[in-house]
């Protein structure tokens, strides 16, 4: 990846530049990047590529990688829609539940009143997701549910990307 290095070298503190391949970026420096700062599953996406086990979400060069990695042109439909799984599963306990789909629903929509649905409205939304999704009907979406309603939408490879 042409300038990965370079560029996480830039987004690190001055004072750790010169020891770049050991440092951690910040999650807040990783947030401020202009490709992140409009996406609503910022924060998810840090918490899934960060390897910090402190819970700071901050990420090595290692980590930095691989998040360029998988929202470049270059990974499959089935590695971008493995991470998108990840970034959606908000209680990281391997499916989507309805709690999982309504905070999903919730970072699309927003958070202010104006655009926030009604309880009634996200129930609706909620049951059809499952009913259009949930193949097995436990009530939940897990990633292989999943990973077959993203090979019925032919944007979503191309729409899942982030360039540096």
């Amino acid at each position: 990846m042409p300038g990965a290095y370079s560029r996480f070298r830039e987004l690190l503190p001055a004072e750790q530049r010169d020891t770049a391949r050991a440092a951690r970026l910040p999650a807040s420096r990783v947030l401020a990047l202009p490709e992140l700062r409009a996406n609503p599953f910022r924060h998810r996406i840090c918490r899934v590529f960060s390897t910090a086990e402190d819970g700071s979400d901050s990420l090595s060069f290692e980590d930095f990688l691989d998040m360029l990695s998988v929202f470049s042109d270059a990974a499959t439909s089935d590695i971008k829609s493995h991470y998108a799984f990840r970034i959606f599963d908000f209680d990281d306990d391997g499916t989507l539940d309805k709690k999982d789909l309504e905070s999903l629903v919730n970072c699309l929509t927003g958070q202010s009143e104006e655009s926030r649905l009604s309880d009634a409205e996200m129930e609706q939304l909620i049951q059809n997701i499952l009913d259009e999704s949930d193949i097995d009907k436990d009530g939940t979406i897990n990633l292989s549910e999943f990973q077959h309603v993203i090979s019925r939408s032919p944007d979503f490879a191309s729409s899942f990307k982030i360039v540096l």
